[in-house]
């Protein structure tokens, strides 16, 4: 996957063995393990620097001291609150992945970091999945359309992305020690053709090994997936770098391709390629070329970084807390949001008309930067939605704001971090030794035991408190001239380390919207969360605005959204179920659970399931309203020798507003010989129009886009035959249709 002209190639692999040859021993060890929380060790006699490293995939991470989880406490590390993987999805827009990634790689450099943890492109497969807000889709193909141009956004500031988290991490429950049984067909056609991408059009510089195990062996130490899938299949040359603490054993992670080791206890020298992979080595068990292989992987990487080499001085030196970056965030914050629902034009909102507004709902004004697990950062603001609509409004509207519904108190504490203490149970802080696997999930057992209690004692604390706050807010309904509920999920419950319990929304807010719409059928419902929620009330809610964590701008776009200074263009890049016992995950019951899980549905993830199983969602995959309609039509297929198929078609604005449709193109097979999904994305353009206006719309499909994996041959095979062709708005709305033919 190299991105380096042949000649510079060449140089640069010389100048790699030469370094090699130099180094002693523990100075290749010093390299491949780190020296502090963040940092890799380096070789100062020969220039070589450690390797910075930062969370996260929202924004870099504030500073640590260098062997606790305790923050800095400088005041030069706010940053720029960049949106959620999940909100960028959302935004159909590759060209703005590729700035959200530069404004990342821009900022990340500033900060002195050569190598950012992010992007995570892990494929959604339950809503439950505590990490979810930090991924794309539960669509591979749509993931690799967005990671590729965030990859390179990201490096065109000398920084490495590291994408995350190779491979198939699916779930928060027992998380370090959970095997996941996936069949060879599933992970090549829904869990790997992101990272694929990422590696071989991404072209990038590094790859995070994830802490699952797949098929019985821990991803950092998993010979399949690093050494046979990542390396030799799809010619990865750069860094593998493990997740922190995701190294269990020395000789197995010597001998596959893992390059650095990262963790969360201050005992670098006895991490598991320090001190103990020198003494297999002294003992002849493991050999100095498994190292030399580490070192020369990680030099290469320094190397296109400008870290090293004669290409040093003109390293980018990146920047951070700018106008652009704000400008870029906010673009990409308008064109994330989406409007599932907009009954008798509730919206946009007219201004002029509204001289009392009530905003009611904790979200209106909670601050999400700051959560999350390794995704929080230190932002150098963030604009609520509440702060969002004052600041539109101005004083000439009364904005009131009531609570609506409690949310417990969780103050933080800085005398110890939960990353670190999410690791505790593998290792005996006494005695200072790994704890055997097999204890491990009776520790987990025991913290997830105390967390379920904790969040019983909680609903209890909540219902009781949010007898005054629904009276309160029910009576602040009735006076005024429009009411907005600004609901949904925070970083409490969208978080790393935990899977949530339910798919519901919380601190009884089902209750209260129930109560409120009774008096106000009018009242505007907006959402903002990381995964789906179930909303048993949107029959009778007019209209509902669904925004993921959007970054720093939140409240701004909020604002121009519900006011109609922006036509919302955000399509959904999962689906939404109508509750969570429709989801396949419910079904057969592989998800959130200890010890071993099996992918039992295969290639039946998402849209793929609701369409086979003929389940109707409450709002399907790539669905979003406009304040403007449009059609298609025109469309036109022709079959290429080479086995590509070209298809045209128009796209209309037929309504009164400038606005933006992306239209999406599935493929069907017809009377395939195997069993496939009944239909994949494989193609979609997001277009702007202006009223009245027609655009063309152009998509070339390759002979690889009707293809499927062959587990006898170990290869993607397309079979000649029929496939139909749709064009649609969103997977439940097919608007065009053909049939091409491949021979």
């Amino acid at each position: 996957m190299r991105t380096d002209t042949k000649k510079n190639h060449k140089r640069t692999e010389k100048e790699i063995e030469s370094l090699i040859r130099k180094m002693t021993l523990d100075e290749k060890i010093s390299m491949i393990h780190a020296a502090s929380l963040f940092r890799s060790g380096g070789v100062e006699r020969l220039g070589i620097p450690g390797i910075e490293t930062s969370d996260g995939p929202m924004g870099v991470r504030e500073e640590f001291m260098s062997d606790r989880w305790i923050p800095a406490g400088n005041n030069d590390d706010r940053v720029s609150y960049l949106p959620s993987n999940s909100a960028l999805a959302s935004t159909w827009n590759p060209y703005r992945a590729y700035e959200i990634g530069k404004v990342l790689g821009a900022e990340a450099r500033g900060r002195g970091k050569d190598v950012i943890l992010a992007p995570g492109i892990n494929i959604k497969r339950s809503p439950l999945c505590g990490r979810n807000f930090e991924y794309m889709s539960e669509d591979p193909k749509l993931t690799a359309t967005l990671a590729v141009p965030f990859i390179k956004g990201i490096q065109d500031n000398d920084v490495a992305a590291c994408v995350k988290h190779f491979a198939a991490n699916v779930q928060e429950t027992d998380r370090l020690m959970v095997d996941e049984k996936i069949d060879d067909r599933t992970l090549h056609e829904i869990y790997f053709p992101a990272f694929k991408a990422a590696v071989q059009e991404g072209h990038a510089y590094s790859v995070m090994g994830a802490y699952n195990k797949v098929n019985g062996y821990h991803c950092c130490e998993n010979k399949q997936l690093l050494d046979k899938v990542l390396r030799e299949e799809w010619g990865f040359d750069g860094a593998v770098i493990s997740d922190w603490g995701g190294v269990h054993l020395t000789k197995e992670a010597a001998e596959c391709s893992l390059d650095l080791e990262m963790s969360v206890f201050p005992d670098f020298d006895e991490y598991m390629l320090a001190n103990p992979l020198k003494e297999l080595i002294q003992k002849g068990e493991v050999s100095e070329e498994a190292v030399d292989a580490k070192v020369r992987n990680l030099l290469r990487m320094m190397f296109r970084l400008k870290m090293i080499g004669k290409e040093k001085a003109d390293r980018k030196t990146g920047t951070y807390n700018t106008p652009d970056h704000r400008n870029m965030i906010l673009r990409a914050a308008e064109e994330s949001m989406i409007l599932l629902k907009n009954e008798r034009q509730a919206l946009p909102l007219d201004a002029a008309k509204i001289k009392k507004l009530v905003v009611i709902g904790q979200n209106a004004v909670t601050i999400h930067s700051d959560g999350g697990g390794s995704a929080e950062i230190k932002a150098l603001y963030e604009i609520c939605p509440l702060m969002g609509l004052k600041c539109y409004l101005g004083g000439g509207t009364q904005v009131k704001y009531v609570k609506g519904y409690h949310v417990p108190e969780k103050p933080k504490t800085f005398d110890h971090n939960w990353q670190a203490d999410s690791l505790d149970d593998l290792k005996d802080s006494t005695a200072g030794i790994l704890v055997r696997e097999e204890d491990v999930p009776e520790n987990h057992r025991a913290q997830e035991n105390e967390r379920l209690a904790q969040l019983k004692r909680e609903q209890e604390e909540v219902h009781e408190k949010n007898k005054a706050l629904f009276a309160e807010a029910v009576e602040a309904a009735k006076d005024a001239d429009a009411v907005i509920f600004v609901g949904g999920l925070n970083h409490y419950i969208d978080s790393e380390g935990a899977d949530r319990v339910d798919m519901k929304l919380p601190y009884e807010q089902d209750m209260l919207i129930e109560e409120l719409l009774k008096v106000r059928k009018d009242m505007i419902v907006t959402l903002v969360g990381g995964s789906p929620v179930e909303m048993p009330w949107r029959d009778k809610a007019r209209a509902i605005l669904w925004s993921y964590y959007a970054g720093m701008e939140t409240g701004t776009a909020f604002a121009k959204i519900l006011f109609g200074d922006i036509n919302p263009s955000g399509k959904l890049a999962e689906t939404f179920p109508d509750v969570y016992e429709d989801c396949v995950t419910a079904k057969n019951g592989q998800f959130g659970v200890w010890g071993s899980i099996t992918l039992e549905e295969g290639l039946y993830c998402g849209y793929r399931y609701f369409d086979r199983q003929r389940i109707t969602p409450a709002f399907c995959f790539g669905h979003g309203l406009s304040y403007t309609h449009f059609t298609y039509g025109g469309l036109t297929l022709k079959t290429e020798k080479s086995g590509e198929i070209k298809l045209s078609f128009t796209v209309k604005n037929a309504g009164k507003r400038v606005g933006a449709e992306t239209a999406q193109v599935y493929v069907a097979p017809i009377g395939a010989k195997i069993d496939r999904p009944d239909k994949e994305l494989k193609a979609y353009s997001k277009v702007e129009l202006a009223p009245g206006k027609t655009r063309k719309v152009a998509v070339t499909l390759k002979r690889e886009d009707f293809a499927y994996y062959d587990e006898d041959r170990h290869e993607f095979v397309t079979d000649p035959g029929d496939y139909e062709i749709l064009v649609a708005a969103s997977s439940a709305d097919i608007r065009l249709k053909g049939i091409a033919p491949l021979a």
